[in-house]
């Protein structure tokens, strides 16, 4: 057996290996199944499955473990930061090409979205939106449309803690009108947001899918208002953001379903 490096971390990897102790052949272990099959002893092993019942990745009865679905959480920090932006990568730069827009995908973190790709044609704000770059999610199309996706009750913790803050004098400003924005949005299947952001500003996102058919990002094109009014974003803009939504999420699935 290989010996470990200077930086290898105990603990971590004997925490991994508990969280991965556990699979289709074995979804519940009691204590001694768990320790036997990291190799640790029933001590060691009860810490770390109590410590990981704390942090809500596992549950127990007191007698037998199990994992929450809070361990996909571990999956979709590797989507989030490798496989989506891969993915979506050549669709944003063929509908950049096609619209001369600026494109992007964002996911929802906390209260606010961040960017995970893009292609930026034009400068079109006075801030640099690079990859990591957060936005408010209720005063933005990518936000609207994730939050459009969340449960009605993860809406509603949302709503009960935002803050809402004036970006420019037509952003969106209480849990009334975004919760009337964001039910639109969900019948609609985009959203457009007309300088809520920042003046000037004018976006249209879409919905991208994993393979379960749940919203897990968003796609949008971004334009300067001088060159589009709200009509010609819908009627020229609209149709190709759609396909490209389409095409993102159907190549996700593929990726997700043979991983």
């Amino acid at each position: 057996m290989t010996e470990p490096s200077p930086d290898y971390v105990q603990s971590l990897g004997r925490g991994l290996a508990v969280i991965r102790a556990f699979d289709a052949g074995h979804p519940r272990r009691t204590l001694s199944e768990v320790a036997k099959a990291t190799d640790l002893t029933r001590a060691t092993a009860r810490r770390f499955l109590l410590t990981l019942v704390e942090l809500g990745y596992v549950r127990t009865d007191g007698s037998v473990f199990w994992l929450t679905p809070r361990v996909l959480e571990l999956g979709y920090s590797y989507l989030s930061s490798l496989s989506l932006p891969e993915v979506a990568g050549p669709h944003l730069e063929s509908l950049a090409n096609q619209v001369h827009e600026s494109t992007s995908v964002s996911i929802l973190d906390g209260e606010d979205i961040v960017y995970v790709a893009r292609v930026p044609v034009s400068r079109i704000m006075t801030v640099s939106i690079t990859i990591g770059t957060r936005f408010p999610a209720f005063s933005t199309s990518m936000g609207r449309v994730l939050l459009a996706g969340l449960p009605e009750q993860a809406f509603e913790e949302y709503l009960a803690k935002v803050t809402f803050t004036p970006l420019t004098d037509r952003t969106v400003l209480s849990a009334d009108q975004l919760r009337e924005q964001v039910r639109a949005t969900r019948e609609a299947g985009y959203c457009l947001v007309d300088q809520e952001l920042e003046q000037g500003l004018r976006s249209m996102a879409a919905p991208i899918r994993d393979h379960t058919g749940t919203v897990c990002a968003a796609v949008n094109i971004s334009t300067h208002a001088a060159r589009y009014t709200t009509d010609s974003v819908r009627t020229d803009l609209l149709p190709p953001l759609l396909t490209t939504a389409a095409a993102i999420s159907a190549d996700l699935a593929r990726v997700q379903n043979h991983a």
